[in-house]
């Protein structure tokens, strides 16, 4: 059996984007349990609606697709990117800075 040395070109990470409609309870139910499945499927979220995932091949990664083929709801739209992890690796995050209260100042010395 041939042995494939992993590398970055080979690991992969797959991407599910959502737009599900959750206007109604029935909506929402089923927005809920897409989202339930795609953790139990190893997914985990990096914005609400933007899951991701490493799988070691190509292979692997197909699958999860196939998988989560099944479970989109029947309402809204899904989307699958598939990158490499040479690709990911030039990926570049931007958090906003978190600003603390100012601190209160001295209090001013009254004298009478």
């Amino acid at each position: 059996m041939e042995q494939i040395r992993l590398n970055a070109y080979h690991v992969m990470w797959v991407f599910v984007f959502f737009d599900l409609p959750v206007v109604t309870k029935k909506q929402r139910r089923k927005a809920t349990l897409f989202r339930k499945s795609l953790e139990k499927n190893g997914f985990t979220m990096m914005q609400y609606s933007v899951y991701t995932r490493h799988c070691a091949s190509r292979e692997s990664a197909d699958m999860h697709v196939k998988r989560i083929k099944s479970m989109v709801p029947e309402e809204g739209q899904v989307s699958i990117l598939m990158i490499t992890d040479k690709q990911y690796g030039n990926i570049i995050n931007f958090w906003g800075a978190k600003t603390e209260p100012l601190r209160p100042g001295p209090k001013q010395l009254e004298i009478f």
